[in-house]
């Protein structure tokens, strides 16, 4: 069981940038993929962005490629995700999800564990 809880939404004009923090509990954090999702009004749920277990390879959706940066911390069971160069299609509530399976994943059904999401918001 992996229980998650997102921090660091908010509200930032076009082009600054956003610190998202996913602090996990529970035994599988450290063994599992961490990804991060977003989800805009009206919208489906889509993927941004994963990590390994280790930190060791990680994988961006083409929309924020180069903008963001996904990172893990398993000492403190955090997972960061980085938002520079922020624009309004990026405004979305962000979820972090764990995969305890192998390999890095983009579809939303691979993950077991969710928070409860945190809004950010970017204004023109």
């Amino acid at each position: 069981q992996v229980q998650l809880v997102e921090s660091g939404g908010g509200l930032v004009q076009a082009g600054g940038s956003l610190r998202l923090s996913c602090a996990a509990s529970g035994r599988t954090f450290t063994t599992a993929a961490m990804g991060w999702f977003r989800q805009a009004p009206g919208k489906e749920r889509e993927f941004v962005a994963a990590i390994s277990w280790n930190g060791g390879s990680t994988y961006y959706a083409d929309s924020v490629k180069g903008r963001f940066t996904i990172s893990r911390d398993n000492a403190k069971s955090t997972v960061y995700l980085q938002m520079n160069t922020l624009n309004p299609e990026d405004t979305a509530v962000y979820y972090c999800a764990a995969d305890p399976g192998f390999g890095l994943k983009v579809g939303a059904g691979y993950y077991d564990y969710w928070g409860q999401g945190t809004q950010v918001t970017v204004s023109s």
